[in-house]
């Protein structure tokens, strides 16, 4: 695992304003998280060499002794170093073999050694002794120098453990006397877990004896995650064990709480420092006694990992777990966690304290369903074929992948979803003629009936924009498309075709359409702007009809013919024999003439290249029934207290829909394009966020701007007023938040601060329930909290905001919507959530087409849920609105808006279900995803 990869999201608080240095912050981040394995290793090694360590300082005592007295080193030989001669190894070759790094000098002073039968030696002066210098690559370390503040009593910012240099030298002084203690620093790890300091015996004894004085000290395991925003408090106190935050193992502990869990080489400890508290000290006057104490204290190291009984489990869990995607539990120093993967990166989300037993939540698909209510929107902008009246009543046209029939008298719809993708074309009859998107375009017959394929045929390398049976004979069928017009046979189950001729008129560009005249002649509009009359397959007439295109032709059941321009918008009413007689021109907002479809004689439905269906007649004009957005949308809002919600999206337009009426209330279009929005509390007015870092406030009822502001000159993706409507939060892609003190009813903002530590562009935020705090995630998928009361302040400690409540939750990653991320999520998967307002459900809008629906809160992984289909693009955005009876979704490239009608539901809110998912255990499967 790319440890660069795993630091987004626990030491993601540090990239306040602390740390102005950008590469000291990135060092951090990059290694204060390391893999759990490679720890687990370097513990192991750790512990090995402290052994070595016990061997060496043995040997580095003998030969210092020797070197200052060789009359000694018999004395020294039988009382220290009897049962491990034959084992010993010279300190050279066993410091380039363990790779233990030495300091480079060692000094000897004049000293005296106490023999078991209580000799003093004489006293002698000795040469500085060079130790060679060797490197551990597994564990390096950095030099401490002595006496070094308390900066530097910090865990090391490394994600290896740090092996400790050994300075084992002999206390200067003056010549021997009979005061003069020889002391030795004590490796740390070799002292007993049960062992208890020993009184000098007599306030004087310690002239009398000489005493060799081990001063110990502890190198902290960096455990399996390192929390940032740990305090020194916590690591003067001795806390060091990853398994047991609150106590340390004995043989860790140190009474010098300057060099408790400290890395780093130890100091010679001078005569001044007799002060400080010694652990485990005791006298050489017994030999036997000591070279027991050795023995035991080597094997004390050796049992290193031992003393976190529950390690072995762990570095069980973790080599199984290690770089897979999905959420491991664990314990930190501040309580229980959840730690998640995304894209390989750790996201770690606190416990609620409510939850006393995560591991028996049982999570279940809410009681809740939704039902597909109104669908806005129409695709007229590239579709062809897209619009026909029934008998019924009813007006049938698709967007997206729904087939909608909407009666126009009765204002209600009816939807056909059996369609995976978009749709782009629609008919009718007992046999279908199909012509696919492939490079050769292949034409296929079905019968509908028996869904059987009667022939396929390749057609042309070029584009094919409609096919049609001639309404007189059905074993024929013309297709038309760029720069041709073929006339096609079925025959014994074979295809044939014959090529339109021109002759002497010119040959377009593009045939756009065709229809049948009631003479049986096909009469074809084309992007000369001429209707052409077709005999069998020449040419018999050309009529000049609009200026550019003609996009649509429509027969009457008097005989006489309508046509639509794209240029000049217009709808001409011809006669039989193609005599104008009649024409209007629908307004320029709606774009050009894509589709014609008559009621009657007189009335019609006229669908547009900017997703509008128009109804009217020549004499009274034309009106809009159905209206849509024409580019992607990303911007979504619900009214607080109405039953209103406005969209924006990439076409500039900022619309306000009615859910009880199903209709566009108003549409207004800007200089740049909106991605977010937010209604302020009292409901009076919205703030629009768009494209170039500008924001403005929309009044509802007059749509003037009433305030407007620019921060940076990055998109802005999310605008979230706090409960009361005091605040605006905006969200930016610069990686800040902007927050604005509102006032007069959300008419006045002055800035307030500005949220800095984000490393990625915001992406949603939330206000806490009382408008303190704010919940942020962000592209590189951080959880960060801020105390915007006091001052816009990064909230370093993330486990403080674990019980927080939220006035509302949109944010994509945090402990109680875990479970929408499906396993192996890239992170992008997930565009947008809304939790309910009673806090029972909660939306979710994916990147495959979907609607989720979730039990709130859905707090662990593989959570089941409900499944929707009907967009055929990104969905964007989800909102529940004021009184969660419905739930909006928008589409990307698909422009729709599908309106949900929440049905059923159960009682209880998201405490009561926690309450009772934490006293109740189960042990029954969880069911699978509807």
């Amino acid at each position: 695992m790319d440890s660069s990869t795993n630091s987004l999201d626990d030491v993601s608080a540090d990239s306040s304003a602390e740390f102005p240095d950008r590469a000291s912050m990135m060092e951090v981040r990059l290694q204060a998280q390391e893999d759990e394995i490679t720890l687990l290793k370097s513990s192991l090694a750790d512990a090995l060499r402290r052994l070595r360590i016990h061997d060496q300082v043995l040997q580095l005592l003998k030969q210092q002794v020797i070197a200052v007295n060789p009359s000694a080193a018999r004395l020294l030989s039988q009382a220290c170093c009897s049962d491990c001669s034959s084992s010993s190894r010279k300190l050279s070759s066993s410091s380039a073999s363990d790779g233990i790094r030495h300091p480079a000098t060692s000094q000897l002073s004049d000293t005296t050694v106490t023999n078991a039968n209580s000799q003093r030696g004489s006293s002698a002066s000795t040469d500085i002794q060079t130790v060679p210098a060797t490197v551990d690559k597994s564990t390096q370390t950095e030099s401490t120098p002595s006496g070094q503040d308390s900066a530097q009593d910090r865990v090391p910012l490394h994600g290896r453990v740090q092996s400790l240099q050994l300075e084992d030298a002999l206390v200067e002084g003056p010549s021997v006397s009979e005061g003069n203690r020889a002391k030795l620093h004590r490796v740390p790890g070799m002292e007993e877990e049960d062992e208890e300091p020993e009184e000098d015996e007599g306030g004087g004894r310690g002239e009398q004896e000489k005493d060799l004085t081990w001063a110990s000290s502890v190198e902290e395991p960096i455990q399996p995650t390192t929390i940032r925003g740990l305090q020194r408090e916590d690591l003067l106190d001795g806390s060091c064990s990853p398994e047991d935050p609150g106590s340390a193992s004995a043989s860790f502990k140190s009474s010098d709480q300057n060099l408790s869990c400290r890395s780093g080489p130890l100091s010679p400890i001078h005569e001044r420092e007799k002060a400080l508290v010694r652990r485990n000290s005791e006298k050489l006057g017994n030999p036997e006694r000591q070279r027991k104490r050795l023995d035991k204290k080597a094997a004390s190291s050796a049992n290193l990992l031992a003393r976190s009984p529950s390690l072995e489990n762990r570095a069980k869990e973790l080599i199984a777990s290690a770089g897979s995607p999905g959420s491991r539990r664990g314990t930190y120093s501040q309580g229980q966690s959840i730690k998640m993967f995304i894209r390989g990166r750790p996201i770690t989300m606190y416990i609620p304290s409510n939850i006393q037993n995560y591991d028996e939540l049982k999570m279940e698909p809410p009681s809740e369903r939704l039902e597909l209510d109104w669908v806005y929107g129409y695709r007229g902008r590239d579709g062809r074929a897209n619009l026909y009246f029934l008998p019924t009543g009813e007006a049938v046209y698709f967007i997206a992948c729904v087939i909608v029939l909407y009666h126009i008298n009765n204002r209600t719809q009816r939807h056909y979803r059996k369609h995976t993708d978009c749709v782009r074309w629609l008919d009718a009859g007992s046999f279908l003629c199909v012509i696919d998107d492939s490079n050769d375009h292949m034409l296929s017959l079905w019968d509908c009936t028996k869904g059987t394929k009667h022939a396929e045929i390749k057609t042309t390398n070029e584009a094919v924009f409609a096919v049609e049976f001639n309404p007189r004979d059905s074993t024929n069928i013309i297709t038309c498309g760029k720069s041709h017009v073929y006339f096609w046979t079925l025959s014994g189950g074979q295809l044939t075709k014959k090529q339109g001729i021109f002759g002497k008129y010119k040959k377009p560009k593009f045939i756009q359409c065709f229809v049948f005249s009631l003479t049986g002649d096909v009469l074809t509009g084309d992007s000369e702007g001429n209707i052409m009359t077709w005999g069998k397959s020449a040419i018999m007439r050309q009529t000049k009809a609009h200026e550019g295109s003609v996009f649509t032709l429509c027969t009457l059941q008097g005989g006489g013919l309508l046509s639509g321009g794209g240029k000049d918008r217009k709808i001409i009413r011809w006669s039989a024999d193609l005599a104008p007689e009649r024409e209007c021109e629908i307004p320029e907002k709606f774009g050009a003439v894509r589709t014609i479809a008559a009621m009657d004689e007189e009335e019609l439905l006229v669908g547009t290249t900017r997703n509008a269906i128009l109804r009217g007649t020549f004499s009274d004009g034309f009106v809009a029934i159905v209206q849509g957005h024409v580019d992607e949308m990303w911007g979504l809002a619900t009214h607080p207290s109405q039953n209103i919600f406005l969209t924006c999206g990439h076409d500039r337009q900022v619309c306000l829909w009615n859910t009880e009426e199903h209709k566009l209330d108003w549409c207004i279009t800007l200089e740049e394009y909106g991605l977010c929005a937010g209604f302020c509390p009292n409901g009076s007015v919205v703030s629009v966020g768009l494209s170039t870092g500008r924001w403005m406030v929309l009044d509802l009822l007059t749509r003037e701007v009433v305030s407007e502001s620019t921060d940076g000159n990055e998109q802005l993706s999310v605008m979230r007023y706090s409960p009361d409507g005091s605040f605006l939060a905006v969200g930016s892609h610069d990686n800040f938040i902007y927050i604005y003190s509102v006032t007069e009813s959300g008419r006045r903002y002055t800035r307030f601060g500005k949220c800095n530590g984000h490393s990625s562009f915001i992406t949603h935020l939330d206000w806490s329930k009382d408008g303190k705090y704010i919940m942020s995630n962000s592209g590189d998928y951080e959880i960060l909290y801020w105390d915007i009361a006091a001052g816009c302040k990064l909230l370093r400690n993330r486990f403080e905001s674990k019980d927080r409540e939220w006035a509302s939750y949109t944010c994509v990653l945090g402990f109680h919507v875990m479970g929408v991320w499906l396993e192996g999520s890239d992170g992008t998967d997930i565009n947008a959530l809304c939790r309910s307002h009673n806090e029972k459900m909660v939306a979710v809008a994916d990147d495959f087409c979907k609607v989720h629906l979730f039990q709130y809160p859905c707090p662990k992984l593989k959570a089941p849920s409900h499944k929707y289909e009907g967009h055929g693009s990104h969905v964007t955005n989800v909102c529940f609105t004021h009184s969660d009876s419905h739930l909006l979704s928008i589409g990307g490239k698909d422009t729709c808006i599908l309106q949900w009608k929440v049905i059923g539901g159960g009682v209880g809110n998201s405490r009561e279900r926690l309450a009772s998912a934490s006293s109740t255990s189960t042990s029954s499967p969880e069911p699978a995803t509807s």
